[in-house]
Parts: structure tokens; sequence; C-alpha cells
């Protein structure tokens, strides 16, 4: 490997002793060793620190920092790398061993692309879980798939590092959806291509993710639906698709916090789409 490996590995971590480790070797054993692998430590005190220091392997760059969030974590592992490519590796998920081969030769096939992401297999409780209709992996210039729902899985990516100079990094504002805010910037400006192999293994349904502990993540995806409307990015068809969603989840938040008798944040979601009315295309 020489100074500017090809890919840059990015595994965020925060008190997953119990899982980082076949995280780190799914990466150390790949078929394509051109990569430095860097671990953002995001204030962990489980042991984490010891157990990767256990790792031989010059390929390892391991950084501590106080606990700040995920997105933080991730645009550390960004400024410190030096890969041509980023990917993103959550410390509970983990790759097959031709993960990055078959990426690279993606990236060659397809030099215009910059940003590329896989199939996965979803294991819950040690069961594959069947994925739904809804959750097909797009190609192409997915911007309204974005839109829908989080379509591009954050342990399957593989991105060009001068996308992020572009769009910027992760939003360290969200403590949730970083992702979904993200992949509207990204393919609002680029095009994606899928590789149309399960490369990517993510275990799911746990109490300590943080899909299960933050409450009201539509609040979350309003507010990054929200950053684009105001951006002026967006042509007249994206900004009509984003703002029909951005609509239909204040109403559905809406009627959530009615529930829950949040009386102010019920009349707030209920007139916020007001304030993009005016900029609606029809």
């Amino acid at each position: 490997m020489g100074p500017h490996p090809f890919f840059s590995v990015i595994i965020p971590t925060f008190n997953r002793a119990c899982f980082i480790e076949k995280a780190i070797r799914s990466v150390l054993i790949q078929s394509s060793r051109d990569l430095e692998l860097i671990v953002v430590d995001d204030g962990s005190d489980d042991g984490t620190e010891e157990l990767i220091s256990a790792f031989k392997d010059e390929r390892i760059v391991y950084r501590k920092q106080a606990n700040q969030g995920v997105s933080s974590a991730r645009n550390k592992g960004i400024a410190l790398s030096k890969g041509a490519f980023i990917a993103f590796l959550d410390s509970d998920d983990r790759w097959t061993e031709e993960k990055l081969k078959t990426t690279a030769a993606y990236i060659k096939k397809f030099p215009d692309i910059k940003i590329f992401h896989t199939e996965e297999v979803w294991y819950k409780n040690g069961r594959i879980l069947p994925q739904k209709k809804k959750h097909k992996k797009p190609s192409g210039f997915i911007y309204a798939d974005a839109v829908r729902l989080c379509c591009i899985g954050a342990s399957t990516v593989v991105i060009k590092r001068d996308v992020f100079e572009s769009i910027g990094t992760f939003d360290e504002d969200m403590e949730a959806c970083e992702d979904y805010d993200l992949w509207l910037r990204a393919t609002n400006k680029y095009e994606v291509k899928l590789i149309p192999e399960a490369l990517t293994i993510k275990d799911g349904g746990r109490p300590d993710q943080l899909s299960s502990s933050v409450w009201g993540l539509d609040r979350l995806r309003i507010r990054a639906l929200s950053k684009m409307l105001s951006a002026g990015l967006l042509d007249d068809e994206k900004y009509k698709i984003t703002y029909d969603e951005f609509e239909k989840k204040c109403k559905i938040f809406a009627a959530g916090c009615e529930k829950r008798e949040k009386k102010e944040e019920v009349a707030y979601y209920q007139h916020l789409p007001e304030r993009f009315i005016r900029k609606k295309k029809s």
C-alpha cells in the first residue's frame, strides 16, 4: 500500500466491543488489500480500545474522541482519510470478503460514477429477515427514492472523496437520520450505481441501535427535507417531490404528537408546510 490507499474504510463505534471485532476482521480479510481502516471511537468505556490495540495490522488507524455522536465520528474519519474512495462500515455490520474487490471492478467499469452501493443481507435475532418491496435498492438518478426513505445503507456505500467537498459531510446536529440527510444532498447532484450483489451483512432488531432509541425519527427526516427545500438547489420537479413528502411527513408527525397530547408540536407541524407553500411548484 502506498501513501494514499485506494480505499479508506471508516468504522465509527461507541461501546460495541462485543460486535466490532467481527466488523474489523471483515475489513482486514478483504481480497483487495489496498486500504486503510480508520476506527473512530466515540468515547467508549467498554474495552474497545484494548480490543483494537490487539490487532497488529499497520493499515489500522485508531482515534478516540469524547462522545459526540455518529456523525461526528464519521466526519472525523473522513478528515483523517487518505483514500481515493471512502467506505463506511457500522461497527455491528460486516462485509463479505469480495466487497471491496467487486466495488473496485465497478469503479473501473463506470469511471464517471462517484457513489456505489450494494445489496445487503439482514439478520434479526439470528435469522435472515426478508426485505420488503419498498427496500429494493435503486440505481441511477435516485433522488425521488431517497426522498421517500433511506434507500442507501451506510455500510453498503463507497463514495469518491470529492463528493464530500461538493455536498458537505454528515450533519452533526442530527442525532439520527444523518444518513437520510446526506443521501438527499448526494442524490440531488450525483448518479448512484447499484452493485447487485449482497456484499454487506447487517444484524438488526436490537434495542441498543440508534434507530431504536430516538423518538420521532420523522421529526429528523422533516428537518432534512426542510433543509433541501431551503437550500435553493432543487429544480421544479425535485422541489415538488420534496415538498409533497415533507407535507405528508408533517401531517403524520402532527397526528403522532396529537396522540401524545403535545399540543405545541401539533400546531407547529400542522403549519410548518405553509413556510414553503409559495415556492411549491405544481
